[in-house]
């Protein structure tokens, strides 16, 4: 009786959140639509254009057929790194299950990987954020850099983790491939989920985003601008950097506005790695800590570089 009733009351807890949902979508339609389209055109603009080719890319290395996995246990965490970290959101998710489903990294392993591979694309941070947002490459790079020095660094302290043995190291056993499979087939097919699964979450929170903050700004005496990017921000991080730009932009906190609001992702891109991380039941602590470290480190170093 004990373990049911917390099981209800989640359940309850769900349910009322969901109708809420649901009512406040009925009591804004124009503005959950609005919100939507805008999701829609993000989605497409921003984030297809950056993402579709590295996670096909990425998926079709994954997918070859490769000897046992008993390389140096370095040579595997560098891989996972370079693939995960340089792809964008939520390749490093979509690598470290791959690699646990491929035999090559265990339980303990993929949980810290999965928070230090972890990083938006260099054509997102450069093309969109640098070219179209900052509108200048170089404070593009610059951003790349502060988040790849916070992300190292918490590599380099999982390193330390994951070289110490433990019981819970022993690798899974290696999944039977079809030897007629074609990886390039396969891997535009399990991309294609991965872009479904980033469309349907990006188009869902930012059409929220603007519920949210169209009600609080109607509610409270709360300036539009600062609770467009405050809700939108929280949920998806695309429409918050958006949201920031046309609120802030020419301010002097604007640069680092963005790279915080880079660094906190945004329930969205949450909700992206736990799907993907489900599948092969990792831990997801670690990632929540490597989050905690960005969002404190990467605007520091930033500032520092700018």
């Amino acid at each position: 009786m004990k373990n049911r009733i917390p099981a209800r009351l989640t359940n309850t807890i769900n349910i009322a959140v969901i109708w809420g949902f649901i009512i406040l979508f009925i009591w804004q339609p124009s503005i959950a639509h609005d919100g939507a389209v805008a999701g829609t055109q993000l989605f497409v603009h921003a984030l297809l254009p950056y993402l579709l080719p590295y996670i096909i890319l990425t998926q079709w290395l994954l997918k070859i057929p490769s000897p046992a996995p008993q390389k140096a246990k370095w040579r595997r965490y560098v891989k996972a790194y370079v693939l995960g970290s340089f792809g964008g959101f939520p390749v490093g998710a979509v690598t470290v299950t791959e690699m646990m489903k491929n035999g090559e990294l265990s339980q303990r392993q993929s949980s810290l990987l999965l928070a230090a591979c972890h990083a938006p694309g260099p054509m997102f941070i450069i093309g969109f954020v640098g070219t179209e947002l900052f509108g200048d490459i170089s404070t593009g790079w610059k951003l790349l850099v502060a988040i790849h020095i916070a992300n190292i660094l918490f590599f380099l302290i999982s390193l330390l983790l994951l070289l110490r043995p433990t019981d819970s190291d022993t690798l899974p056993n290696q999944q039977l491939k079809n030897n007629n499979s074609i990886p390039l087939l396969d891997a535009i097919k399990e991309s294609s989920t991965v872009i479904i699964l980033v469309a349907t979450t990006v188009i869902f929170f930012s059409s929220l985003g603007m519920v949210l903050s169209t009600i609080g700004t109607t509610a409270f005496s709360v300036d539009t601008g600062i609770a467009n990017t405050f809700a939108l921000s929280f949920l998806e991080m695309t429409s918050g950097v958006k949201s920031a730009t046309d609120h802030f932009y020419g301010q002097p906190i604007f640069p680092f506005l963005i790279a915080a609001i880079i660094s906190l992702n945004g329930l969205s891109i949450h909700m992206q790695v736990f799907v993907i991380a489900k599948t092969c039941n990792i831990s997801m602590l670690p990632y929540i800590i490597g989050r905690i470290w960005s969002v404190i480190l990467v605007p520091f170093i930033f500032f520092l570089i700018y």
